[in-house]
């Protein structure tokens, strides 16, 4: 029997990688194996490889154990109680029936990629990460052929936003390739479009759920659920805290701060007429109450004020600018 590649080779990492170096090796491959893109017959066989691998890997304590297991490879098939008595499918050179996704692998989100539209898993704002790793743990259990019908399991991904939306309730449209398995129990994909409406008053981190759109059941089982977990789009200048507290930069004219006064501003509730207090400083935050995202219990808004200085560019600019620090006592 030839020899089989151990977890380390078949991620094409060294055994000392770490984790970053590792994750970049299974989305590499995952990529490469991909239906749409790869062309190689054994396309599944080897994703279940790499899913196999990085389910074992990616864990501190499974990794321990499993180099443990190459290091002493005897011992290892001791405790097995030899092949097909439980032993250890899939790890480089045993046997058996060892399933090290059992105690699930079910949360999935982007660290640090996104994928647009067109490209595969999803669209735009959908993060899915580790999503062979569900379909890896599915595979297993279909092929353990159960008796009777087994309920899908469920998905959770991430879905960002504006911060708008959130404000008066939205609809999108996803486009991804969802993985499903075909009557063989192999990964297949299937191009859906998923329609996914967002309530107004969503926080942070609540989740929208998308009901039969997880994993396939078998035997007749009911399909899981797909559970979104929102994020808002955040810049700089407009960002959330809390899940409903929103706070937002706004420009304010120098005289303004100085000497306060009203000045209107747009915000995700709308355009506010807002009163500036007078000596205000930049980095001062006005608390508009109930403002923020509408929940059960509305956030607040907090303007935080940046003061900004017109520009001197002619005589006259200059001249003003001139008598106002003459006014202070400011020597030029």
């Amino acid at each position: 029997m030839a020899t089989e590649k151990n977890y380390y080779e078949i991620l094409g990492v060294s055994k000392d990688a770490d984790i970053a170096e590792i994750k970049k090796a299974y989305r590499k491959l995952v990529r490469r194996y991909h239906p749409d893109v790869s062309k190689d017959p054994d396309a599944d066989q080897k994703t279940s490889e790499v899913n196999l691998a990085y389910n074992t890997l990616k864990d501190p304590e499974k990794r321990a154990e499993y180099d443990e297991m190459l290091a002493n490879p005897f011992k290892a098939r001791q405790q097995a109680g030899g092949a097909g008595q439980g032993g250890f499918e899939g790890f480089g050179g045993f046997e058996g029936g060892f399933n090290p996704g059992a105690d699930g692998y079910q949360y999935y989100h982007f660290d640090s990629s996104r994928f647009g539209e067109g490209q595969p898993f999803g669209s735009g704002d959908f993060r899915f990460d580790d999503i062979f790793s569900a379909f890896g743990q599915a595979q297993q259990r279909r092929a353990s052929r159960p008796s009777g019908p087994v309920q899908g399991e469920d998905q959770h991904a991430e879905l960002s936003i504006d911060i708008a939306a959130a404000y008066a309730g939205s609809e999108r449209s996803l486009s991804i390739d969802m993985p499903t398995l075909n009557a063989d129990g192999h990964m297949a994909y299937e191009r859906k479009t998923l329609h996914v409406k967002i309530p107004k008053g969503i926080s942070e981190g609540q989740q929208i759920r998308l009901r039969g759109q997880g994993l396939p059941g078998f035997n007749g089982g009911a399909n899981g659920d797909l559970y979104l977990k929102v994020r808002f789009h955040e810049s700089e200048n407009l960002y959330v805290k809390n899940g409903k507290d929103v706070y937002q930069r706004i420009d304010v004219m120098p005289w303004t701060a100085a000497a306060g006064g009203k000045m209107e501003a747009a915000t995700p509730a709308g355009r506010l007429n807002i009163n500036i207090p007078a000596n205000s400083r930049t980095g001062q935050n006005l608390r508009l109450k109930g403002k923020g995202i509408p929940a059960k219990e509305a956030g607040d808004l907090y303007l935080t004020v940046n003061i900004v200085l017109p520009r001197a560019d002619s005589e006259a600019d200059r001249a003003a600018w001139q008598k106002l620090a003459e006014h202070y006592g400011v020597k030029g």
